[in-house]
């Protein structure tokens, strides 16, 4: 295990994190910005250093002064927490080649779920069910309303990068398909600089699952139950529940096996979380869920898998990182 950890994030992930690190022993680095010297993340670490101007572009995107900062402190390893780099497979490159670990999946794995299209083509030679759909290349409008109309209306658009629900849009009738397109594509060029988009039929009685995987670097991969997340408003979740409402041992058989079967695909490291959308028009079956993406990071909710199983993700994140296998085989693992 390394003995010193920078954290590449603020405010309750870096906190989180660094409650962890203490109890295993491990030194913590904070990094921050002009805007909050005085943080609690700060305060809690053991050293903190400074990396750049309020504006996040300037800090807590800029992966070369975090580099910079943790080269400086004679860390071994940088955890990004949740957002800004943490899905950033450059970043990650940036740690390794700088003889760091980066405590997270391989650069490969993150550019391999990166982009819904590619990933979800991944997922279908895998054998992981996907939504009926178009997820190619060819972006042309003429092409795309000829598919939507083989697909069958509803239909969703939605952009290729990014999530949050920008650059999607539902579509109920061919004539409107047009118009929606265009819109979809100016919000994903302003949202991710990507205007590429995928369609997927409209699922009008859907439920949103996910399944929280992890993997080690002897090749290893469980997954640890789902949380459900069909709660939303405006594509944002509000609230995760677990174990899912209705959920029987063989759906989550089969959506555990799928989950590891999309991990093992990309060769995935750490913890991360494969998203599925369940048509329950008929109730919840294990041959009527869809594989949407994975998330290529620990994320906010992880604390719902926690508090089902007992388990400290953030420590499994760092024995898997610094070498270890997984703590527990998949039949060790309980609800």
């Amino acid at each position: 295990m390394f003995s010193k950890l920078l954290i590449a994030n603020r405010g309750e992930i870096a906190c989180r994190i660094i409650r962890t690190a203490r109890r295993l022993g491990i030194r913590t680095v904070a990094v921050y910005s002009d805007a909050d010297g005085d943080a609690l993340h700060v305060a809690l670490a053991d050293e903190a250093i400074r990396i750049g101007g309020a504006p996040a572009a300037e800090s807590y995107l800029a992966s070369a002064p975090i580099v910079q900062a943790a080269r400086s402190v004679g860390a071994q390893a940088i955890h990004p927490g949740y957002g800004f780099l943490s899905e950033n497979a450059d970043f990650a490159e940036a740690v390794a080649e700088a003889g760091m670990i980066f405590v997270g999946p391989p650069p490969a794995a993150i550019r391999a779920m990166g982009l819904k299209d590619a990933a979800k083509a991944l997922m279908e030679r895998s054998g992981v069910p996907v939504v009926p759909g178009y997820h190619g290349e060819e972006q042309d409008a003429s092409f795309l309303a000829d598919r939507a109309q083989e697909i069958g209306y509803p239909v969703l658009i939605k952009a290729r990068a990014g999530g949050g629900g920008k650059g999607m849009r539902r579509v109920e009738r061919q004539e409107d398909f047009g118009p929606a397109l265009e819109a979809a594509r100016r919000e994903a060029e302003s949202a991710f600089g990507d205007g590429s988009v995928l369609l997927e039929r409209y699922l009008t009685k859907p439920r949103h699952i996910e399944m929280q995987v992890f993997g080690d670097r002897h090749g290893n991969i469980v997954h640890l139950f789902e949380r459900d997340c069909s709660l939303q408003r405006r594509h944002q979740k509000v609230i995760e529940e677990a174990p899912a409402p209705g959920m029987t041992a063989e759906v989550r058989r089969a959506m555990g096996d799928a989950a590891v079967r999309a991990a093992q695909a990309i060769g995935y490291v750490g913890a991360g979380t494969v998203e599925f959308i369940a048509d329950v028009t008929n109730g919840l079956w294990p041959d009527h869920f869809y594989f949407m993406e994975m998330n290529t990071r620990l994320q906010v909710e992880h604390p719902v898998t926690e508090a089902i199983t007992g388990i400290d993700l953030v420590e499994w994140q760092l024995r898997v990182a610094s070498g270890e296998p997984l703590p527990k085989k998949q039949a060790d693992i309980s609800m």
